[in-house]
């Protein structure tokens, strides 16, 4: 099964920030606060630590590094041209191993210099359709930061993200939001605490941006 959900990902007009950013930049800089997270949490990580809750619901510490971690090993087949198809089930299945920050990193570095390389208007193969190589790295980016912001709050890790990746993921999800919501992608809108735009993108996504891990 491929890592993204079915939505309706047309290129919508962007503007402003989203704009100014190039989707490989982007893609890079949220694969970044998601290791930055996962590197804190491996240099201190316990059992407790992997077993922990997160706010995705039936989900542990490990089980979202290595989801995440299968994200980024589809990315490189997928931007290169293969097909679901093609890729099948090689990635299916613990992907972790002894070593989850290891595993993490190599995957990760491969998805970035790939997508360092490819061109945003190359078609790419997704289970729902074909989009945009620059439409399925912004779903990419705004994926990793938010599991970033799952993985900080389920291991008391630092919370706070780069402003402008925030924004721009905030704008690109706009015009998203209700496709993703409407294919069961994220649950309920929470209500927002606060004017802050990271707690207002946390709360599209279905986030409760006060959620602590009660583990």
């Amino acid at each position: 099964m491929a890592p993204l959900c079915r939505l309706a990902c047309g290129e919508a007009s962007r503007k402003g920030k989203l704009a100014d950013m190039d989707a490989a930049e982007l893609h890079r800089l949220a694969v970044g606060e998601f290791a930055s997270r996962l590197d804190a949490v491996g240099a201190i990580a316990s059992h407790s630590t992997w077993t922990a809750q997160t706010p995705c619901v039936g989900w542990d510490v490990r089980t979202l590094v290595n989801h995440v971690t299968y994200e980024d090993r589809w990315t490189a087949p997928l931007l290169k041209g293969a097909s679901v198809a093609e890729i099948g089930d090689r990635f299916d299945g613990d992907l972790l191993g002894d070593d989850p920050v290891g595993a993490f990193a190599k995957a990760s570095a491969e998805a970035t210099e790939t997508s360092a390389h490819v061109d945003g208007a190359k078609i790419v193969h997704l289970s729902f359709g074909d989009v945009p190589a620059s439409e399925y790295l912004r779903q990419l980016a705004a994926d990793h930061l938010i599991h970033a912001w799952d993985l900080a709050v389920a291991t008391d890790g630092d919370r706070h993200f780069d402003e402008e990746v925030v924004n721009v993921v905030a704008e690109w999800f706009a015009d998203r939001e209700a496709g993703y919501r409407s294919s069961g992608v994220i649950g309920p809108r929470d209500r927002a605490f606060s004017d802050d735009p990271q707690d207002r993108l946390l709360a599209a996504f279905g986030r409760d941006p006060s959620w602590r891990s009660r583990s």
